[in-house]
């Protein structure tokens, strides 16, 4: 009997082995298959993500190098050369196009540029959202064409529809509605979606508003002075007081007041001695003679 069940486990085993072969036969270039898919997408995954990253590096490069310029229109020209492998990067290209061109004084340039980026196909939406309310606040558009995009902008669940709410009750205040303006900032104050600093901001205009503050917008050119108005008159004062000089010293010098308060130097009070001494010598000889005739 015993030799009997180990003949039947031995022949169960090799018939369980056959059967295995044959899966594997059969089966096996599936398995085979699987692994070399996951490790070739493994490589191809590490591979794209080199390539992005040395794209990404590439492009920060170009854009460091495009700002390295020396005056706002020739950064200008090097960021408009610099290749935009993606919307993302040139929303970001325009977006420091904007901002050189707002230091460069001319605002409407740079809207202008928001506003054709934030068109680009397959843009987010957060990057368009950010285009258009930097332009609107750089160059605003008409009053009806502004309000219907910041309305937009402020939609309940937009990106930047605090910031939005903020421009709008700027805008009401400016068309001479104030109540509606300060009804926006009241909601901007209680809103969860804006940060602290606009909740502050918010109430700042509040108190402004409600103690009866006008809005005013002042150009910087025209409260900060040119450079060569400020030059110039500097130049003639000094002028001025270079040729008063000689008469401030002979002045106090005639009335009797000491060299030093007198601004006489030490050369012009040695001179003078000399001529007293010397008008005394003239003197002594006439006095002598005077004498001799007595």
């Amino acid at each position: 009997m015993t030799n009997t069940d180990s003949f039947i486990e031995e022949v169960s085993e090799e018939v369980r082995r056959d059967r295995l072969f044959k899966l594997f036969r059969r089966w096996g270039w599936v398995a085979v298959l699987v692994v070399v898919g996951i490790v070739g997408g493994a490589a191809h995954f590490e591979w794209q993500a080199a390539q992005d990253r040395a794209q990404a590096e590439a492009f920060g490069d170009a854009v460091l190098g495009a700002l390295d310029g020396e005056d706002p229109e020739a950064r200008i020209a090097a960021l408009q050369a610099v290749d935009t492998p993606t919307p993302e990067a040139q929303i970001i290209l325009a977006l420091l196009a904007a901002a050189e061109a707002a230091n460069g004084d001319d605002p409407s340039e740079a809207a202008t540029r928001l506003r054709e980026a934030a068109a680009a196909p397959g843009l987010p939406r957060r990057f368009a959202d950010l285009a258009l309310l930097k332009a609107e606040m750089l160059d605003p558009a008409p009053e009806d064409e502004a309000r219907l995009i910041l309305e937009t902008l402020a939609a309940p669940g937009a990106p930047y529809s605090a910031l939005a709410e903020e421009q709008l009750a700027l805008l009401d205040v400016r068309s001479g509605d104030v109540e509606a303006g300060l009804d926006r900032l009241r909601s901007i104050e209680r809103s969860a979606a804006a940060t602290a600093g606009l909740q502050q901001r918010a109430a700042q205009l509040i108190v402004a508003l409600e103690s009866g503050a006008v809005l005013v917008d002042e150009a910087p050119d025209a409260v900060a002075p040119e450079p060569v108005d400020e030059d110039a008159p500097a130049e003639e004062d000094a002028t001025v007081e270079e040729d008063a000089a000689p008469l401030n010293d002979t002045a106090p010098a005639e009335e009797g007041t000491p060299a030093e308060d007198a601004g006489v130097t030490e050369a012009d009070t040695t001179d003078g001695d000399a001529d007293a001494a010397t008008a005394d010598e003239e003197a002594a000889p006439a006095e002598d003679a005077e004498a001799t005739d007595e």
